[in-house]
């Protein structure tokens, strides 16, 4: 337990500098126009319809869609470099044959994930990681406006794609607009897991957040060795799901 909370009081100093340096101004972009934070010159994750091969052909191979943040989308890094895209070199090596779609989109709220399920919905993939949560928190978004978005998107999933198996991420709130708004924030993924019994992967930031040779510049993104950690998080809790 002292570990535990070790680990949420340097999420705390980091989520801490993350609104002080105005990220959660960010507007949540439309599916269509967004862009990952920071380059005006990369196409916009999980913009291709469908994954491809190593030849640019789509890929005959069910699909691994990841939905999520500036997290997701891999902020600051090489392309190659995001978790979902180190997730795909580690299904490969394991043998396992699925091709990884990353769909992060930075700025995204639970509300604007909503809005664009639609766009995402039109894609085939067999197993769904949803990333969110993150800038609710930092808006101080109502818990309950946030549970009944991630809900909705769950059943969205569910009666669109009912073959596939869904895997959430939890996910932390700043301790600034008081403990018990953190508590709540907290417990709502793994209460959403239970009810809708989907699969809950542990806080992606784990052994990360707050570690100043894990993140970049910023203080916020990881950098490339914090992604092989956030990888390494993702993948803990992914793979028996992909046997």
């Amino acid at each position: 337990m002292g570990g535990r909370r070790k680990m949420h009081r340097t999420f705390y100093k980091y989520v801490l500098l993350f609104a002080a340096l105005g990220c959660s101004r960010d507007k949540a972009p439309s599916a269509e126009g967004a862009r990952v934070e920071g380059s005006s010159t990369r196409r916009p994750a999980g913009a291709s319809a469908a994954a491809t091969d190593s030849a640019g052909t789509p890929s005959s191979m069910p699909t691994v869609l990841f939905v999520g943040t500036s997290l997701t989308a891999g902020y600051g890094l090489d392309p190659d470099s995001a978790f979902p895209q180190q997730i795909q070199r580690m299904i490969d090596s394991a043998g396992l044959r699925y091709s990884v779609v990353n769909a992060g989109v930075s700025g995204e709220t639970s509300s604007a994930l909503l809005r664009r399920l639609d766009w995402l919905l039109r894609q085939s993939f067999a197993v769904v990681v949803i990333e969110t949560g993150a800038n609710d928190g930092l808006r101080g978004i109502p818990i309950e406006t946030m549970r009944a978005n991630i809900q909705r998107i769950i059943e969205r999933v569910r009666a669109e794609r009912p073959e596939a198996r869904i895997a959430l991420v939890q996910m932390e709130a700043p301790p600034n607009l008081g403990a018990g708004y953190t508590r709540q924030f907290r417990s709502v993924f793994p209460e959403l897991a239970r009810a809708n019994n989907v699969v809950l992967l542990p806080f992606l930031l784990d052994q990360v957040a707050g570690a100043r040779e894990l993140n970049q510049a910023d203080g916020i993104h990881p950098n490339y060795d914090g992604e092989r950690i956030v990888a390494r998080n993702v993948w803990k809790g992914l793979r028996p799901l992909l046997q």
